[in-house]
């Protein structure tokens, strides 16, 4: 993937046109900023955003539904149960 730093986006913008995608470098910093990517993909980043979001949104609504029947008196329970089911299975 090309690179282009942002000092040199500012000098000459017009680098941007020659590419689809390019990954924006901080060179000081030598830490990467974020990407340009070309308005004919838009259909393509807008989708993958919906999903996302929609990835997002069930995970939440599925925790909220679970904690909603959760049993605030088995929590201290539960808490390190996997580690204990472990040790249990797995020693002699």
């Amino acid at each position: 993937m090309q690179q282009i730093s942002i000092s040199d986006i500012q000098r000459n913008l017009h680098k941007l046109e020659e590419f689809d995608i390019i990954e924006i470098v901080d060179k000081k910093r030598n830490k990467v900023k974020g990407y340009f990517v070309d308005s004919k993909y838009t259909s393509l980043i807008n989708k993958l955003m919906e999903a996302e979001k929609d990835n997002r949104s069930l995970g939440e609504s599925l925790a909220g539904s679970l904690h909603e029947y959760a049993n605030p008196d088995l929590i201290a329970e539960e808490e390190g149960a996997w580690q204990k089911h472990l040790i249990k299975k797995y020693q002699p």
